[in-house]
């Protein structure tokens, strides 16, 4: 536990730091939050920085928000199932677009941000509970979530908080999981949001989103 403790003082302020650049977005417009979306969207089975390339290239061309599912594709290059990934991306938009444009912050309730998710996982295709919670922590909503992807459930099966890696995972077994790291951030006083970051890092080397 000690080199875990370690690890949080060396970064903490880093991790802060990001956290408070991730709230910044939810005031911004529901274009910078589909953004965040669409890399949500992307991010299973790819890396994140591959993902994040390729939302910035979509936005560049003025791709994001207006092209079809066929030319999104050709254009996320570094993105695995691009072609599925991109037919969720256009419905994603459609379901969340309004005859003013994307509306997404009228649809997220801050007072009740687990149905929140659960609206996300029910209605936009491709995502799950873990990129739900990748989403909402992402534009500055995620304070009691935790995104449950291998980096962090290695961490937890390290530090006994689970007993071995999940082959996959039920909605009652991601609960069940958040729930137990949830208690374990409270025994070590370090916020599951914090430690979820904390655990991104000590395994990547590095804190991005």
């Amino acid at each position: 536990m000690e080199n875990l403790f370690f690890e949080y003082q060396k970064r903490k302020s880093a991790i802060k730091k990001r956290l408070k650049e991730f709230a910044k977005i939810y005031h911004m417009t529901d274009s910078d939050i589909f953004a965040e979306l669409a890399f949500c969207i992307f991010t299973p089975q790819s890396k994140a920085l591959s993902c994040d390339a390729a939302v910035k290239n979509l936005k560049s061309k003025g791709l994001l928000f207006h092209a079809d599912a066929q030319k999104i594709s050709r254009n996320i290059s570094g993105v695995r199932f691009h072609n599925n990934k991109a037919i969720y991306l256009v419905n994603a938009r459609n379901i969340l677009t309004n005859s003013k444009g994307i509306d997404i912050k009228s649809g997220i309730d801050k007072k009740d941000i687990f149905s929140t998710r659960e609206w996300f996982v029910k209605n936009i295709k491709g995502i799950g509970h873990k990129e739900a919670s990748h989403f909402l922590r992402n534009i500055g909503l995620g304070k009691d979530l935790a995104i449950l992807d291998v980096h962090i459930l290695r961490n937890l099966v390290e530090y006994k908080v689970i007993k071995e890696l999940p082959k996959t995972i039920s909605r009652k077994a991601y609960i069940d999981i958040e729930n137990k790291m949830r208690m374990f951030s409270k025994e070590i006083h370090i916020p599951i949001d914090e430690l979820d970051l904390l655990f991104w890092a000590k395994q990547t080397g590095y804190i991005f989103k």
